[in-house]
């Protein structure tokens, strides 16, 4: 099992205040032989539509030397593991979880806007001093 993200306490935490109930902390998904561990697997209970939300989340900290490597390896994990759960649990939606600074410095860029726009993935931003969720990106 991998090491957790340095911000991964403050997105759980983030998703507690905003009503989701964490089910995995490391979620788990078995393809075949080979194991993947998401950072997060979460519930939420929707009255207006009757029925549950799932998602998982992984959490990027984008504290390397690039943050274009960084988008990089984040979102070839972000495509590996969207496809081991349409596998595993088609239900649960996958959400890139990063922090607002790096939002707003990366997804106002041009190649960021670009991505957004293709709806390649989908993004929880969070604020991690104040441990709240700031924006869902669909």
């Amino acid at each position: 099992m991998p090491a957790k993200d340095i911000y991964h306490d403050s997105v759980k935490k983030a998703l507690i205040k905003d009503q989701w109930t964490i089910t995995h902390d490391s979620l788990t998904l078995r393809v075949g032989k080979k194991d993947m561990f998401v950072d997060l697997g979460a519930e939420k209970f929707l009255a207006a539509q009757k029925q549950d939300r799932k998602i998982a989340v992984e959490i990027k900290s984008f504290i390397g030397a690039s943050e274009i490597e960084d988008l990089r390896n984040a979102l070839g994990q972000y495509i590996l593991y969207e496809n081991a759960l349409e596998l595993v649990e088609p239900d649960r939606v996958l959400y890139l979880a990063i922090r607002e600074l790096i939002f707003y410095d990366l997804f106002e860029e041009v190649i960021g806007r670009y991505l957004l726009e293709k709806r390649l993935l989908k993004i929880v931003v969070f604020d991690p001093d104040k441990e709240v969720i700031v924006k869902w990106i669909d």
